[in-house]
């Protein structure tokens, strides 16, 4: 499968619920997001998959950090990691609900893991942008690939798209601070993204509201857009304050349906609808 084909010809651009770490490493928690997703109107739910002895080193799992799961850094991300028996859930129920999954590998572990479900695409985080070897490993997999693009350069973005078959990728602007700030977001970048490497180009917003969401697919043609989504964002967790909630996922995927709506032709005519309108109010028609 090509982006192309993962995409579809459709108006409606391809909306991603990021669940990531906000399911708090509670299963039903994720079940939950799935299924306000998938009846809100996304097209697919993503979560982030890491070997937490890899992609940490021991320092940092040693750190004092204070959480549900205990004293250090490392009981906090070996708390919310999902293993083999939680995905394997999570797989069995996305397919039942009808809503597929996947996830971001952030190490050539998890990337062969996922690889092993029918998962019908990986995005690489921003943070692993300028890993090499991951994004080699991913671009052999021939599968297709969305590239979040945050804390990097043109000059790394090139760099990164080097790795693949054009084919198989798809960028993503984003801005990565949870939450992002409006003045911040520069979604203008979209269409720089675009005008320099040509390829489709989505949108990954971490703000708190829907509307820079929505000007990324009505000004700026986003193809995808992704947002981290949560059941509450007062909950305990590091991006929930940067997550929709089930009512904002619920506008989001409205307004993105009013906006196509509202495009209409770009035909000038005289509408039927106008004619009653034209005879009560033109007093003059001269031509």
């Amino acid at each position: 499968m090509s982006i192309e084909a993962l995409l579809g010809s459709r108006h409606l651009p391809y909306l991603i619920a990021e669940i990531g770490i906000n399911h708090n490493g509670n299963i039903e928690v994720a079940k939950e997001l799935i299924l306000q997703a998938k009846q809100s109107g996304f097209d697919a739910v993503k979560f982030q998959k890491r070997t937490v002895n890899i992609v940490y080193s021991e320092e940092e799992l040693c750190a004092p950090r204070d959480s549900v799961f205990g004293k250090t850094n490392g009981d906090l991300k070996r708390g919310l990691e999902f293993g083999r028996d939680e995905y394997e859930e999570i797989d069995e129920f996305c397919e039942r609900n009808g809503i597929p999954w996947s996830a971001s590998p952030w190490d050539l572990e998890s990337l062969d893991f996922l690889l092993g479900f029918n998962v019908p695409f990986v995005k690489i985080a921003s943070a692993s942008l300028t890993n090499s070897s991951l994004l080699k490993a991913t671009a052999d997999s021939k599968i297709p690939t969305i590239l979040s693009t945050g804390m990097s350069s043109l000059h790394q973005i090139e760099k990164a798209i080097s790795f693949f078959d054009r084919a198989n990728l798809c960028l993503l602007h984003t801005v990565s601070t949870y939450p992002a700030k409006n003045n911040e977001l520069n979604l203008a970048v979209i269409e720089t993204l675009r005008n320099r490497f040509s390829l489709p180009i989505g949108y990954s917003g971490h703000e708190v509201g829907v509307l820079p969401s929505i000007i990324a697919f009505a000004k700026y043609g986003a193809v995808i857009i992704e947002r981290h989504v949560t059941l509450n964002r007062a909950m305990w967790g590091s991006d929930q304050a940067a997550s929709l909630e089930p009512q904002g996922m619920v506008r989001l995927v409205q307004y993105i349906q009013e906006a196509i709506e509202s495009f209409g032709s770009p035909d000038k005519k005289i509408l039927d609808s106008e004619l009653p309108i034209m005879k009560k109010l033109r007093k003059v028609q001269d031509f």
